[in-house]
């Protein structure tokens, strides 16, 4: 199943690829937001499915199991797996987000602040560094999150 989503996902990046060269080609005029949720929405749906058989599932690229033992005991912990990786993914992502917002506002304040009096470059790298270190703690998060 998994397979045939990652399939899927490769499908609409590609199809949305070349439909958008043979686009700018013929010149063609359109709402530049319509194609790009159109897109976004098919490729979440797929990404949605792939969360799902994640959870539900076992791995796509597992390699055959012995005995039916083994795959009962894949099956049944194929939750609490996916689970663990979903929780992983959404730590780094929410902290990537977090950083994203925190370095835009503290990096343009430390630009300005440089331009009007160059002594304080130093100063302000501490807050910009801070600000990222927000990403350190969710990768390390994760990290514990999946070796633990």
């Amino acid at each position: 199943m998994q397979i045939l989503l990652i399939i899927s996902a490769a499908l609409v990046s590609t199809g949305t690829i070349i439909y958008g060269v043979k686009a700018m080609k013929n010149g063609k005029k359109g709402s530049i937001k319509k194609a790009v949720m159109t897109t976004v929405s098919a490729f979440g749906l797929i990404m949605l499915g792939s969360i799902i058989s994640t959870m539900f599932g076992t791995n796509a690229f597992a390699e055959t199991m012995a005995t039916q033992a083994a795959a009962d005991t894949a099956t049944a912990s194929g939750f609490s797996e996916g689970l663990k990786y979903f929780s992983a993914a959404f730590s780094t992502a929410i902290a990537t987000l977090a950083t994203a917002k925190a370095v835009s506002s503290v990096g343009s304040s430390a630009v300005g602040a440089v331009s009007e009096d160059p002594s304080l470059l130093g100063k302000t790298l501490i807050f910009v560094g801070m600000a990222e270190g927000i990403a350190i703690y969710g990768m390390i998060i994760s990290i514990l999150i999946l070796f633990a």
